[in-house]
């Protein structure tokens, strides 16, 4: 078994030694060794607190503990103590993601205690809390797990049954829960419980279709301009069209919660994100009544230059986003407080290009943001080179006739390959352009871009990694381009 002792100890020794080529400015990443699932992200006593899954020892996945970071404003985070280790017989291979809930002014982490097995089917997963005054040390409960085998459903293999979304509706606590069913397929288990302690199984909540992939993770439910909106994480959802052409698939559902039934209704199903690194979101509502969200900014099963590089660490979250639902569609939106760290601001405005490239040298930028508004009336097709030297380039490309807006990675640096059938180079999404006109806003990280479409109405995460230092920026157009106004700042946290 880990300890914190040991962990903690490990990372302030050993921090210092990372390579720091790749590491973000402005996003969340550990001091050092493998992160993936944000977890237990919470608004508490004046900030934002967001733990995640974390193995310390090496820059790929193993027994999980729960990293910990907290900020007062969601952009400049500090490390704290690493919050879980697997110490004890029930979570004794893995203290597995989970989530946070405020009670009687206590922070109390509800997570999943993973145990292996000699065979597949021995495996076990079990639900647990742990509790905490200050929101940084925390004592597990003497009741765990709270919930185990013995509380599931006929239909629910023990071995696949984690990530709780624990919410408050009423005078009761509610705990969604991801499971596979026995005949196969992602289903999600609600439980209720007045004390966060002793819990009872509800419903199926919702279950998964043929086509709807094998395992379902990560379950996330809140209410929202009138609806409410189920957020799941699938791994293997069959392609369709240009979505789900990663391993794994975020989906966002809008519909409504039958509380007295337990029961979700489906409306709306989309792909959350429409980039290539994006999985295991979670959301809070803060202070401000916003719902905030935050995803692991990587993708299973492929290759990160940093782990094989042996830069010392490995992943990071995405930048945090408000949600809104317009038009029974979820937006993201930047959340505001970054724009306090813009710095060297560069504004240009009614630029025309007809069958040319132009160099934008002027908006050269490794680390910060992009602000475009282009005019596509008179049009063929433009590509925006971005994070460009001369022989790399990131390419967001427009087609003006279908409406097809892409990101391609294929030459941004060191290539990423996964275990798709074929390589997932470029992701894209087709558009209704706003009296012709598209409006882009693009974040730049040391290794990362993330674009907001129409004011946050789709948007595209990836990583990306450059070689070397990858600064430029140019379009080239087919037709008449005219950008109305570009803008752009440097990022300094």
């Amino acid at each position: 078994m880990y300890s914190l002792e040991e962990a903690n100890t490990y990372i302030k020794t050993t921090s210092s030694q990372v390579n720091n080529y790749y590491r973000h400015t402005y996003h969340v990443m550990a001091p050092v060794g493998w992160i993936n699932d944000p977890n237990g992200f919470i608004y508490f006593k004046g900030e934002y607190h967001l733990f995640y899954q974390y193995y310390p020892y090496k820059t790929q996945w193993g027994p999980m503990h729960w990293g910990h970071v907290k900020s007062r404003d969601l952009i400049n985070w500090e490390n704290t103590p690493v919050a879980l280790a697997p110490d004890q017989t029930y979570d004794k291979d893995g203290c597995f993601s989970g989530t946070a809930i405020e009670k009687d002014g206590k922070m109390y982490l509800m997570y999943t205690g993973h145990i292996e097995g000699r065979r597949p089917e021995d495996v076990r997963q079990v639900q647990c809390m742990a509790v905490s005054d200050d929101g940084i040390h925390f004592e597990k409960v003497k009741q765990n797990p709270v919930i185990s085998e013995e509380d599931l459903p006929d239909n629910a293999k023990p071995q696949d049954f984690r990530d709780p979304k624990v919410l408050k509706h009423g005078e009761c606590y509610y705990s969604l829960i991801a499971s596979k069913a026995k005949e196969g397929g992602g289903q999600i288990l609600l439980y209720k419980s007045k004390d966060l302690l002793d819990w009872e199984f509800v419903s199926v909540l919702l279950k998964g279709e043929k086509d709807e992939g094998p395992m379902w993770e990560c379950p996330d439910l809140f209410e929202l301009n009138g609806k409410d909106v189920l957020i799941i994480s699938v791994e293997g959802l069959p392609t369709k069209g240009n979505n789900f052409t990663n391993t794994h698939s975020v989906l966002s559902i809008i519909g409504k919660m039958d509380w007295e039934k337990g029961i979700f209704n489906k409306e709306v199903v989309e792909e959350l994100d429409y980039g290539m690194d994006f999985y295991a979101p979670q959301t809070i509502s803060d202070n401000k009544n916003r719902r905030v969200i935050i995803s692991w900014m990587q993708m299973w099963g492929r290759n990160i230059p940093t782990h094989t590089d042996g830069h010392g660490w490995a992943g990071a979250m995405t930048l945090p986003r408000e949600l809104v639902i317009k038009n029974n569609h979820l937006y993201q939106r930047p959340i505001p407080e970054v724009k306090k760290y813009y710095t060297n601001n560069h504004k240009m405005s009614d630029i025309i290009l007809s069958n040319e490239k132009k160099d934008l040298s002027e908006l050269s930028c490794e680390v910060g943001v992009l602000e475009l508004d282009i005019d596509v009336a008179k049009g063929q097709h433009f590509d925006l080179e971005l994070r460009s030297h001369e022989k790399e380039k990131t390419i967001l490309s427009y087609d003006c006739q279908s409406g097809m807006l892409k990101l391609d990675r294929k030459q941004s640096g060191v290539t990423l390959i996964g275990k798709e059938p074929e390589p997932v180079y470029q992701r894209a999404i087709q558009l209704n352009p706003q009296n012709h006109h598209l409006k882009l806003e693009i974040y730049f990280d040391r290794a990362s871009i993330e674009v907001f479409v129409n004011e946050g109405e789709y948007t595209l995460t990836s990583t990306i990694y450059p070689t070397k230092k990858s600064d430029g920026i140019a379009m080239c157009a087919e037709g008449d381009i005219h950008i109305s106004r570009i803008e752009k700042w440097n990022i300094e946290v």
